[in-house]
């Protein structure tokens, strides 16, 4: 068995069945995918549009792809007629410039609603008053190619477990406070990453990002 099929089997272990387990394979090439996929594994995420474009159409067509890093809306294009959930919508713009290219494409896209709870500023996401108040508006009633299925959020990059527990319990907040508005669709927690996963999912998680763990550290370089 390869390092990266004892890896997966290893996490596999440490999540209940219920927790979907996204495979972060971005930066790191289609061949050590390949080793995952063999082994079972199917659902995937990147972060790079154009790299995901390419990654698709050299990997079977059963994969689920997840874009999980920051979306600019001139990139869509390349992902909607294929990409089954984007985790990262953190803005209107963004959602409605989803809309326009999943209707071109006579599909309907999965969305995940980026909350921003770290302490960092850098980190992308809806300040979650703001997204209340866009929802009120019932601005997703008008967009049928969109389907919003939950939440996701990144903690503070810390190792205080307090403050990461903080930060995940803020995001199930926000997931109890959002799901009235659309019901039994809404259905995913996405948060957690290698370094904090198991807290995610103490924290009631039902998506667990893991990358580092399977494929080892990544190559930025590329």
């Amino acid at each position: 068995m390869s390092d990266i099929a004892c890896q997966l089997s290893f996490v596999r272990s440490t999540i209940p069945a219920e927790v979907t387990l996204v495979a972060v394979s971005k930066t790191h090439p289609a061949e050590m995918i390949r080793e995952a996929y063999d082994v079972g594994h199917r659902i995937f995420g990147e972060s790079r549009p154009q790299e995901l474009r390419e990654k698709y159409e050299a990997l079977p067509k059963d994969i689920e792809w997840h874009m999980i890093g920051h979306l600019q809306t001139n990139k869509i294009k390349y992902i909607a007629p294929f990409v089954t959930l984007i985790q990262s919508v953190d803005s209107a713009r963004l959602a409605e410039a989803i809309q326009r290219e999943a209707a071109k494409c006579g599909r309907t896209i999965g969305i995940l609603l980026e909350i921003h709870v770290a302490a960092e500023e850098t980190k992308t996401g809806w300040d979650v008053s703001e997204l209340m108040e866009y929802i009120r508006t019932a601005p997703f009633a008008q967009m049928p190619n969109v389907c919003v299925r939950g939440v996701m959020g990144i903690a503070t990059n810390t190792d205080d477990g307090e403050t990461i527990r903080r930060d995940f319990n803020e995001l199930r907040r926000c997931f109890d406070l959002l799901q009235p508005y659309f019901g039994a669709r809404f259905d995913t927690l996405s948060m957690g990453m290698s370094h904090d996963y198991p807290l995610a999912v103490e924290c009631g998680s039902t998506m667990v990002r893991v990358g580092s763990l399977i494929f080892g550290n990544r190559d930025y370089t590329k």
